[in-house]
């Protein structure tokens, strides 16, 4: 439960952190269309941090193996998805865009776990 508090906490921070350099640091360094790429890898990054938190959180209330395999998927997808993004707005290597629908998978299959943790024990 701790851990994904804390991985909640880091990428929160990271999440501001990127966002603020995309709207500053990447400025006329980049097209608007990366620009955009970049700001939907901060918004889903930001969207699982608050997941993780939630996850984190039902884990003080009830252990389930379910809850633990949700909070990784988004974690993985974060780091995935949002990683993913981040490097293709900025290099445009098309390889890396092929990356982001596993992010999108993972945070997939972690929302179902949580329902479904959700459903069983809530």
């Amino acid at each position: 439960m701790k851990l994904f508090l804390l991985l909640g906490a880091i990428n929160g921070f990271l999440a501001v952190a990127l966002g603020a350099f995309g709207a500053h640091g990447l400025e006329g360094k980049i097209s608007k269309s990366a620009i955009a790429t970049w700001e939907k890898a901060v918004n889903y990054q930001m969207f699982h941090t608050m997941a993780l938190f939630v996850t984190g959180l039902l884990m003080m209330k009830i252990h389930s193996v379910g809850v633990i395999w949700a909070g990784w998927m988004f974690f993985i997808g974060i780091l995935l998805f949002s990683g993913s993004l981040y490097i293709y707005s900025t290099t445009a290597v098309k390889t890396f865009a092929m990356i982001t629908p596993l992010g999108g998978v993972a945070f997939l299959i972690g929302w179902i776990l949580l329902g479904s943790f959700i459903v069983k024990h809530v």
